[in-house]
């Protein structure tokens, strides 16, 4: 290897490293701050000198965070499954059926993702008012039982799935259901798992929506009560908040580690040209 070959590794080393720190370093260092015991200062040292669980047993008990933690896992668990299935439902047609105005309708399902959240917050507060949704579980898991984002994603994918897989299964007798769910539907898993991981992140993570939607404590999702956590800050608690945020994080985490060899092979579906 000559040197000018070996000088370019090490630069790239170098980059990834940088960037890695950059990534990473945040969530350790919150780490570190969270496993410290209570009577050690948040400034002494970087690395805890006496590392507990104490603080995060603290968060679940005084911040109330067990609810806030069951009231988002119900939400994101009924989310998901609805979202595959509604998404998957509405991008089939859009891919395999010819009619008229499909390109159009495609159209618009695309240009709602440019319309920012904050447009029509105001008239979905009032219907869900109207509906008496405010404060349920139903009222925030409505709002993610179908994406745009989704639509598209399922569509692309169903474009890689070869035609005469289909026509086969008409020429044995099945009808149109039959050849979606048991012909293309089990060819594009890594989709529906990559979408799945979408609709998991945005449920668990979601801000604005349960805050506007729940008046009520005992119905905040975790985004709120870390946000109210945060609020009452005072320099004393950053232990608590950073155990809190942890706790927030760490369900994700879990879902991308796990899953992420389907995420690697799915994301790339939505590349065709459709």
């Amino acid at each position: 290897m000559n040197s000018k070959r070996l000088r370019q590794k090490i630069w790239l080393y170098a980059l990834m490293i940088f960037i890695t720190v950059l990534t990473v370093g945040p969530f350790l260092i919150t780490l570190f701050m969270a496993v410290k015991s209570p009577g050690e200062g948040i400034y002494d040292s970087l690395i805890p000198k006496e590392p507990t669980l104490e603080n995060f047993v603290t968060a679940f008990q005084k911040a109330n965070f067990a609810t806030y933690f069951l009231n988002t896992a119900i939400v994101t668990c009924l989310a998901i499954p609805l979202n595959l299935l509604f998404c998957s439902l509405a991008a089939y047609p859009l891919a395999r059926m010819d009619f008229r105005g499909r390109s159009v309708v495609l159209a618009l399902i695309i240009s709602t993702m440019m319309v920012p959240f904050q447009l029509y917050m105001a008239p979905l507060f009032q219907l869900s008012g109207e509906l008496g949704l405010r404060n349920t579980h139903v009222g925030l898991i409505v709002m993610q039982v179908s994406t745009a984002f989704g639509i598209f994603l399922m569509r692309q994918a169903y474009l890689r799935v070869p035609k005469d897989l289909e026509e086969s299964a008409y020429l044995d007798g099945a009808n149109k259901f039959k050849v979606w769910y048991m012909v293309v539907l089990p060819l594009v898993k890594p989709t529906l798992v990559t979408l799945a991981i979408f609709t998991f992140m945005g449920t668990w993570g979601d801000y604005l929506w349960p805050l506007l939607n729940s008046t009520e404590s005992s119905k905040y999702t975790l985004s709120i009560g870390l946000a109210q956590l945060s609020q009452n800050f005072d320099g004393s608690n950053l232990k608590l908040i950073s155990a809190a945020s942890i706790l927030t994080t760490i369900p994700t985490l879990l879902i991308f580690i796990w899953l992420q060899k389907y995420f690697i092979s799915g994301a790339t579906d939505g590349a065709v040209k459709g």
